[in-house]
């Protein structure tokens, strides 16, 4: 029996605790039972009690995930949107100035590197999106750390070496790729750009770079894997569900999707405090039912922590044996931070690491992805383990030359994130595409200059590490920095004649 059309009065007259309808995509959901269980509390369900709730709903969640996790019982049917009242907005001058910035931004072919991007994004993002993307732990030491590591390291370029041809070309957990690079796992693509993750696999494709799909997806998984280009690897970012069931059907539909490896998360038993976050969250006034429920107004909580009351905090190493025994993509620990466990993971028999602080939103003032590598390999090399387990970092790259020295110091590949959401956030796939070239232009100018002609030609050798003991950068004063030198000249937005 076909359901009746229920009409936006209908829905509206359930817009209290006791009994709250909302509407996503034209039909109706009952989550009155929904409420205590919301990770991000109630208040996030409370403002949309009886009205549409697409708008602030899409850039969060996958479009499916109601119709997955709710009961059947609770969908109430189609909504004639037609009947639906459209609220009135109220004038918002920051997204009126917003609006006026995106039309006068650079054009693409003025940003010439990552850095760009940045600077463009910030400008032409809507804060709470900044905010989210953008922020650290606490004072963000550990944010500003895992970029600047990298100018502790100086090379020691090779001359009169054969480099007319240079081979980019590399694998990865047993996979070819173009580059050494990955587009790694960021959450919520849609606050960046309104087609989401999507708009990552698309342009990893079209350049042969991997791409690994995140637990905290905009989009629905399956949505990322239809839209890759033939034979492109995609790899699976899981933060462990306390249900291990779920992570179970998670896990082996991943696996039957054809991904190729396995990254947990395990620096996350619980999110960071990110406070640029939580700032932004909460900035604008309470929703009628939250002024009549003043006790459901929970300020304490950003995006990030909104999205993730499901992740399992017990996660240990007694848990390996599970996952081995449910898939058989390669295992990959995601957010390792010291020697000691590096060590560990081989003994547990894991193909490989990423050496990651969660791009400093998670614990601050953690070391730098690349400090812990050049203490790691050593090691490995000195227990003659550096071929039972392949190394990978993330957080913080901003240039080839930093992926170059990863390289050098034994990375198998390096992990970008930030940089290719801001070029999505501030230019579409175009941007994307364009800052992976940007990064593989980089690269074969890095080398041709280091001496090393392909990626296995790169070693220790060519760096001096020894500066990455040292955790503060003293700001240069000399004359020549404060007088002489151009400082970094960033691509200017067009300024609009005044009539």
């Amino acid at each position: 029996m076909q359901q009746k059309m229920l009409t936006g009065k209908d829905v509206a007259e359930h817009n209290n605790k006791d009994s709250c309808w909302i509407i996503l995509h034209g039909k109706a959901y009952d989550v009155t039972e929904f409420l205590s269980k919301h990770p991000g509390g109630p208040t996030a369900i409370f403002k949309y009690a009886g009205k549409d709730a697409t708008e602030g709903f899409e850039p969060i969640h996958p479009p499916e995930i109601l119709d997955e996790h709710l009961d059947r019982s609770k969908h109430l049917g189609k909504v004639d949107m037609s009947t639906v009242t459209a609220e009135e907005k109220p004038f918002d001058p920051e997204e009126e100035s917003r609006q006026q910035r995106i039309a006068s931004k650079p054009s693409l072919a003025q940003c010439f590197n990552l850095h760009d991007f940045e600077s463009v994004a910030k400008q032409v993002m809507k804060k709470i999106a900044w905010g989210y993307y953008s922020s650290g732990a606490d004072d963000e030491i550990t944010l500003r750390e895992n970029h600047s590591a990298y100018h502790k390291i100086w090379f020691r370029p090779r001359v009169l070496v054969d480099v007319e041809e240079v081979n980019s070309s590399t694998s990865m957990l047993g996979s070819k790729c173009s580059v050494p690079f990955y587009v790694t796992a960021t959450a919520l693509g849609k606050l960046g750009d309104p087609e989401g993750e999507v708009v990552l696999t698309r342009a990893a494709g079209r350049h042969g770079v991997i791409q690994m799909i995140p637990t905290l997806s905009s989009c629905s998984f399956d949505e990322i894997v239809d839209a890759k280009k033939g034979d492109q690897v995609q790899w699976l970012q899981l933060y462990v569900n306390k249900d291990r069931e779920i992570t179970k059907r998670i896990v082996q539909h991943a696996e039957g999707r054809g991904c190729k490896g396995l990254f947990i998360t395990v620096d996350a038993p619980q999110l960071g405090r990110r406070e640029k976050d939580i700032r932004t969250k909460f900035n604008g006034a309470a929703s009628d039912v939250q002024k009549n429920n003043p006790d459901t107004i929970n300020r304490s909580q950003g995006v990030a922590r909104a999205i993730s009351g499901f992740i399992d905090p017990s996660l240990s190493w007694k848990d390996i044996p599970y996952f081995k025994s449910i898939t058989k993509m390669p295992i990959v620990l995601k957010g390792v931070q010291r020697v000691e466990d590096v060590l560990k993971a081989i003994e547990y028999g894991i193909p490989a690491v990423v050496l990651s602080n969660h791009g400093g939103r998670q614990l601050d003032t953690a070391p730098s992805a690349i400090e812990i590598l050049a203490e790691v390999m050593p090691e490995l090399r000195r227990r003659n383990l550096h071929d039972r387990i392949e190394v990978y970092i993330d957080g913080g790259v901003r240039r080839a030359t930093d992926i170059i020295k990863a390289l050098c110091l034994g990375a198998k590949g390096v992990g970008i994130g930030r940089p290719f959401l801001y070029a999505m956030s501030a230019y579409g796939e175009q941007g994307v595409v364009h800052a992976m070239q940007l990064l593989k232009d980089e690269f074969e100018m890095g080398m041709r200059l280091v001496g090393a002609k392909s990626v296995d030609e790169l070693g220790p050798e060519l760096v001096d590490a020894r500066g990455l003991g040292a955790h503060t950068v003293p700001t240069p004063v000399d004359s020549l920095s404060s007088d002489v030198y151009d400082r970094l000249v960033l691509p200017p937005f067009a300024v609009k004649a005044k009539l």
